[in-house]
């Protein structure tokens, strides 16, 4: 009957380890809706940004403008965006994984999240600064980061910025990624990333047409409208990386817990089986020991 007891205890334990995972699922549920709906509102702007920076490009001379700037150098500057919390599956992994690949001897980088940030300082990684965001992401708190990266890249300290971050694709699809932000890469100008508009593709040639035969009039001059549109472009991409890292924290994070509590569904049924094969052997014998002493006594 131990044993019985140790099992009917482990059952009860594991159906309140699976009452925790199944409100961690639909907590995480409700924020990856609420992420999702921050990237999905931003697709409009996205576009219009993008179509203008098509017909921008061919008014001036790309090379004039510092944020456009190929330099020699390879001293990198990169911004690693992963989650404050664990219990995500293998995303923050993954994307450490893709940091690692991309990481050089001149390489230094700036943190959003608790989890690779302590990773880096661990392995030894240079860290440049860190920054915390709250969620869901205030597009107010992507301005100081975008800012920080521009200035470093300004000053001439380093001679490219970019960014880790995972990539929402959709519920179980999520990919890290390591791209460039700053210079900005003019065949990059015209071209929709993946995190510009959840499920949407990339500007085709038809769209960059599109946008090209449209007549902008700008006011002062298309070298002053740069001046103001590049570092607007430059932390709207920092935001939309953020929203898009942060809706694949929730989604990877629903999808974990998901499993956890089918796991610990099945591990329930599983010792039920085995608490009623022992609970009804028990019987048996019990039965057994009764006939056996009736017979004795006839």
């Amino acid at each position: 009957m131990a044993n019985l007891r140790d099992i009917r205890r482990r059952i009860k334990s594991v159906k309140n380890t699976a009452q925790i995972t199944r409100a961690m699922e639909l907590v995480a549920a409700a924020k990856m809706k609420k992420a999702q709906d921050q990237a999905v509102a931003g697709r409009g702007y996205a576009d219009e940004l993008n179509k203008v920076l098509v017909n921008l490009k061919e008014n001036v001379d790309e090379n004039a403008h510092p944020l456009l700037e190929k330099r020699e150098g390879q001293k990198t500057l990169t911004l690693v965006i992963s989650t404050d919390k664990g219990l995500c599956g293998g995303l923050n992994a993954n994307l450490l994984k893709e940091v690692n690949n991309a990481h050089t001897g001149e390489t230094e980088y700036v943190t959003v999240g608790r989890k690779l940030r302590l990773n880096l300082m661990k392995s030894g990684k240079d860290l440049k600064a860190d920054f915390v965001v709250k969620d869901p992401v205030p597009f107010a708190e992507a301005r100081p980061i975008s800012k920080f990266l521009t200035e470093q890249f300004l000053s001439g300290e380093y001679d490219c910025i970019k960014v880790a971050f995972n990539d929402f694709k959709s519920t179980m699809v999520q990919e890290p990624k390591v791209i460039q932000l700053l210079p900005i890469e003019s065949s990059e100008l015209g071209e929709k990333q993946d995190y510009e508009g959840v499920g949407k593709g990339a500007v085709t040639e038809t769209d960059k047409a599109a946008a090209l035969e449209k007549e902008y009039l700008f006011e002062p001059s298309p070298e002053k409208v740069l001046d103001t549109l590049l570092p607007q472009y430059v932390n709207f991409q920092v935001y939309q990386m953020l929203v898009e890292s942060r809706a694949s924290e929730h989604s990877a994070r629903m999808v974990s817990m998901k499993a956890a509590t089918d796991n610990a569904n099945e591990m329930v049924a599983d010792l039920t089986l085995e608490f009623n094969k022992l609970r009804q052997a028990a019987i048996t014998a019990e039965l057994l020991e009764i006939t056996t002493a009736m017979k004795a006594m006839e």
